[in-house]
């Protein structure tokens, strides 16, 4: 089964509170103008009830809108582009719209509509208020050769109508710029639902089918590397940024993001970037397409807030490249000499120094590692990773480099003297020459840093592994703050790993702990019918 199923339902029909039960149960299907105008009368008469402060109108109202907002998508009648003005009768109905939102191009699905299902779905987290949630999603994504588009696919709105008198205006809102929406002379939270594009995103574009191709090809995939924001950028809230590990994608972070989603002051404070890459190359190579993707978003976004970066498994070790100064001293371990006496030339020479000469980010605040294996895995070295190894296929580019060092490098220091090219799985190796040249490397002074670290008791003594990577390899000194987690090597999908996370971000904006309530995935429809009561947050 797919980690997230996507299938439309029928909305509920609220308690009818200022309309017939009658009128409310025909507006799911209305399609003609005479239709419309009896949903916009509804609508009104509800409107004038939370306009007066009757808060009980409310599930009506944002009912009746969402019906109105599909009627008029179904019937191809676009208000925000020319005033519609029914026949026989005085209503017109005009469009705005107070957020980066354009209708052509774009499918509007209301979130009351759609259920989602599977390992990465959950359930509508929906902040109670006025209005009616969307997904706002592009009708035809541009094509890419990679899993992921160069745009965000799907964003959340919420729809709301304000009428004067026989005139209505449909407004759609941003609820990350718009926590409040005045009707009447009432104001109310405004409606939203945080999660639901992201659930459409995920089973639209199915990027999860891409982690074992992309680590056993990743000459195929070598554009896909790239940072990828979750939703519109913000400059006044911090970016966390996703890294994941090997045969991975940033799927696999979608039960972390949803439930730290959960948490408003996070979603006031915060917004979210992945970082998405073929899992195949050699890690400090992907650390040097992370560099410029974070080039690139200084570019696009400048003056962006200061990054906390979150990796996960050899996600991890990318993410500590970031917050580390290097130099030229791993360069000097290879080749016994400072880069200015190098005898290598041309494109290799880039490759190499993009990859082995490094500093510390200045983009970067806080860094949290996760299962990562910062003095390697034996999985690496053992009969599972030896077969594993040799299935990956690297670009030709790597193997020019792997050559035009053979005659240059030091024999007993360099990882590039092998039989063939060194790909991720062989620089994870606790013998690889990388693991070691960076593992006395200290973290840049004033970063600070948190591990967590898995536990599945398989050793003797408590802390001993999650099953891949061993705690004496999680384990650094210096951390901020280390936890132990009762998990296997998806330390970042464990409640336990999740709660730590979120505890960090609120500490990094200065917010004391909170209690955590889980938000496990949505169960999916055969699990459904097992359940005790209605189905929902445990």
């Amino acid at each position: 089964m797919a980690p997230i199923a996507r299938r439309e339902v029928p909305p509920p029909v609220p308690p009818s509170i200022v309309t017939s039960a009658d009128h409310l149960e025909a507006a799911r299907a209305t399609h003609g103008e005479d239709d419309l105008t009896d949903l916009l009368q509804n609508l009104q008469i509800a409107w004038r009830a939370v306009a007066a402060g009757q808060s009980e109108a409310i599930p009506e109202y944002n009912y009746l809108t969402a019906r109105l907002v599909g009627h008029l998508n179904e019937a191809q009648l676009h208000p925000w582009q020319a005033t519609w003005h029914s026949k026989g009768t005085a209503f017109s109905l005009a469009g705005a719209s107070d957020c980066a939102f354009h209708t052509d191009g774009y499918d509007l699905l209301p979130t009351d509509a759609v259920e989602f299902t599977g390992k990465y779905s959950t359930r509508p987290d929906l902040q109670p208020g006025i209005g009616a949630p969307f997904i706002s999603s592009i009708k035809n994504p541009p094509p890419s050769t990679g899993p992921l588009p160069p745009d965000i696919r799907a964003k959340t709105l919420t729809a709301v109508v304000r009428f004067d008198k026989d005139h209505a205006e449909l407004t759609f809102l941003d609820p990350y710029d718009h926590p409040t929406v005045t009707i009447g002379n009432h104001t109310y939270p405004l409606a939203a639902d945080y999660l639901s594009n992201t659930c459409f995103t995920l089973s639209q574009t199915r990027i999860d089918k891409f982690g074992l191709i992309r680590l056993i090809r990743p000459d195929r995939f070598s554009d896909t590397a790239q940072i990828h924001p979750i939703q519109p950028y913000d400059p006044e809230r911090v970016p966390i940024l996703f890294v994941h590990g090997l045969q991975d994608t940033p799927a696999t972070f979608a039960p972390m993001y949803y439930n730290l989603m959960a948490d408003p002051e996070i979603r006031k404070h915060y917004q979210f970037w992945t970082f998405s890459y073929p899992s195949g190359y050699p890690y400090p190579w992907s650390a040097a397409l992370l560099r410029r993707e974070l080039d690139r978003m200084q570019r696009e976004c400048p003056g962006h807030q200061e990054i906390v970066i979150i990796g996960h498994s050899m996600g991890g070790l990318i993410s500590r490249l970031m917050v580390t100064d290097a130099g030229d001293q791993i360069w000097r371990n290879y080749f016994g000499a400072p880069p200015a006496q190098s005898r290598v030339r041309g494109e290799s020479r880039r490759i190499l120094e993009e990859s082995l000469i490094f500093q510390a980010r200045s983009d970067i605040s806080r860094a949290i590692f996760i299962n990562a294996p910062h003095r390697g895995s034996d999985l690496a070295t053992n009969w599972i990773g030896r077969i594993g190894s040799r299935l990956v296929k690297l670009p030709t580019f790597l193997a020019d480099v792997r050559d035009a060092t053979l005659s240059v490098v030091t024999a007993d220091s360099s990882g590039l003297v092998l039989d063939r090219v060194p790909n991720s799985i062989d620089t994870l190796s606790p013998r690889s020459p990388f693991i070691r040249a960076v593992d006395p490397l200290p973290i840049a002074t004033g970063i600070p840093y948190h591990s967590i670290i898995g536990d599945r008791g398989f050793g003797n003594t408590p802390r001993s592994s999650d099953g891949v990577v061993a705690y004496w390899s999680s384990h650094l000194d210096g951390a901020t703050s280390e936890r132990i987690v009762p998990s296997w090597h998806s330390g970042h999908q464990s409640p336990e790993g999740i709660d730590e996370v979120r505890q960090i971000l609120r500490r990094h904006i200065g917010l004391a702990p909170a209690p955590f309530s889980y938000i496990p995935p949505n169960p999916t429809p055969s699990s459904i019918e097992f359940h005790q009561g209605p189905p929902g947050r445990r």
